[in-house]
């Protein structure tokens, strides 16, 4: 299986994902079971391998969890420009 990583990092929303659900109040069990209604199979130990940058994110998770948190795409991703930098 090929690893996939971007600056050693398997995802880039992990530390924005922790806040903006620490924001919203939600746990990550909380969280998981959003994701469930949305018919997203996650539960709060792959959400925690995501918050620790050890599991990647795909589109339509990216997609489901701006829904919950209510915030963008761009919010959740970020400034890719700290990236180019290294």
């Amino acid at each position: 299986m090929r690893k996939i990583s971007y600056f050693d990092n398997k995802n880039i929303i992990h530390d924005r994902l922790r806040y903006y659900r620490n924001l919203r109040g939600l746990t990550q069990k909380d969280l998981a079971a959003k994701l469930q209604t949305m018919n997203v199979n996650i539960d709060q130990q792959a959400l925690s391998k995501i918050e620790k940058n050890s599991r990647i994110v795909t589109d339509y998770e990216l997609a489901c969890f701006c829904k919950i948190l209510q915030v963008t795409e761009r919010e959740l991703l970020g400034d890719l420009e700290r990236f180019d930098a290294e």
